[in-house]
């Protein structure tokens, strides 16, 4: 098992949201945070702001989901690339804008392709992960935790595991070379424990392996 695998939660920008990354502090550091749109609404600016200095104040890096001019305006730590199939073209324009120096991650879904394209270019990162609409979710797992191992023994850009549902998932893709762990949580409300849980479970798992 990889001894440096960190946790990179997903957090979406409502009033409140600080607080639930501060319950999930209480139980393990987190590395990173990626910031996303509540569900069908209107992404809030206000929102996550405050959640951007919220994990900046604790030395958490700061991202925020698909949205480069965004990400520079609310001086975030960068900018994270949703899978699609024109990632070259979002990836060049999203450096253009944050520059060397914030963190540009992509993902890559399931194409090998577009992850050595990406980290060629210069990604801060990249992701392999499971879309919802994925039917048969247990070859993606077994997918995504076959791309996890061949990217790690290879290429020296971190990888992180997005869509993780249980603690003893993430131990394996630790143990498969996964730099990153981030679970699949459903909405997170001020009042949710579930990251508290996931972080807690993932710990003891980890200690146990």
């Amino acid at each position: 098992m990889s001894g440096t695998t960190e946790l990179y939660l997903v957090i979406e920008a409502q009033r409140g949201a600080d607080k639930a990354l501060s319950a999930a502090l209480r139980t393990r550091k987190v590395a990173s945070v990626l910031i996303r749109a509540a569900g069908n609404a209107a992404f809030d600016a206000g929102a996550a702001r405050q959640l951007i200095e919220f994990a900046q104040a604790q030395k958490i890096a700061a991202v925020v989901a698909d949205d480069a001019a965004l990400a520079f305006s609310l001086k975030a730590d960068g900018v994270h690339l949703s899978w699609a199939e024109d990632q070259e073209d979002r990836y060049k324009a999203a450096r253009a804008k944050l520059g060397s120096d914030r963190i540009v991650g992509v993902e890559a879904g399931r194409s090998k392709h577009i992850a050595m394209t990406a980290g060629e270019a210069g990604a801060d990162y990249i992701g392999f992960g499971i879309p919802v609409h994925v039917d048969d979710r247990d070859t993606a797992r077994q997918r995504r935790l076959d791309l996890i191992a061949w990217w790690s023994e290879i290429f020296e850009v971190p990888c992180v595991a997005f869509d993780v549902e249980t603690a003893d998932q993430a131990t394996a893709l630790a143990a498969a070379g996964a730099d990153f762990i981030a679970p699949a949580l459903k909405a997170i409300a001020p009042t949710t424990d579930e990251i508290e849980m996931f972080v807690a479970a993932f710990a003891r798992a980890r200690a146990e392996a």
